[in-house]
């Protein structure tokens, strides 16, 4: 069966935040790049995507030039590039029409966040009927601050006890996705199928 790796968010825009200093993978691009090969050698189709939030102002609009993908990972010609304006890659782009038109059943989810675009986008999958694989290492995601104190400055939010720990957050993810939107895999796991 053909599968489709997509690469999710891995931008700049993300190196440009103050949580970057925090991100639980800092070397996602070196972790995802063995995918990328993978299935670039197996004939499958590497689906590229990032986030834009135009006249946001932020890192996220493209207006900044930030919106590009990290030097480590480049798409080739011929490479699906994809612009999403939501949080998961399929609403407000051709994902699933190039999914389908490519006859892919199959889809191995990477990127930036883990349990916002990366579980969003796994979870609408799952109920289009994809099977995924959610590759958690070749995801990465940052703290998250208390609904009450989203506010605070990023040094205070990264100091809170009640601040959402990145292995907090991706065993979350994990067990919110696994037997039922996604099979986990490590990159070992994916690369030796």
């Amino acid at each position: 069966m053909r599968s489709a790796l997509v690469v999710i968010d891995i931008q700049e825009s993300f190196r440009q935040r103050p949580s970057w200093a925090a991100v639980s993978n800092p070397d996602i691009a070196a972790t995802v790049a063995p995918l990328v090969a993978d299935a670039r050698e197996r004939g499958d189709l590497v689906v590229w995507v990032l986030h834009a939030a135009p006249g946001a102002g932020d890192v996220f609009d493209p207006a900044r030039g930030f919106l590009r993908y990290l030097p480590d990972l480049q798409p080739l010609p011929g490479e699906p590039e994809l612009v999403k304006t939501s949080a998961n890659a399929f609403t407000t782009t051709g994902l699933q029409q190039l999914l389908t038109a490519g006859g892919i059943r199959h889809l191995i989810v990477t990127g930036i966040q883990t349990e916002l675009c990366c579980e969003t986008t796994t979870r609408l999958a799952g109920d289009l009927g994809y099977d995924v694989t959610f590759v958690t290492e070749a995801t990465a995601t940052f703290p998250i601050a208390h609904r009450d104190e989203r506010d605070l400055p990023y040094e205070q939010i990264l100091s809170s006890p009640r601040t959402l720990r990145t292995a907090d957050v991706i065993a979350r993810t994990e067990y919110a996705l696994a037997g039922r939107f996604a099979t986990i895999a490590t990159v070992k796991e994916v690369l030796a199928r």
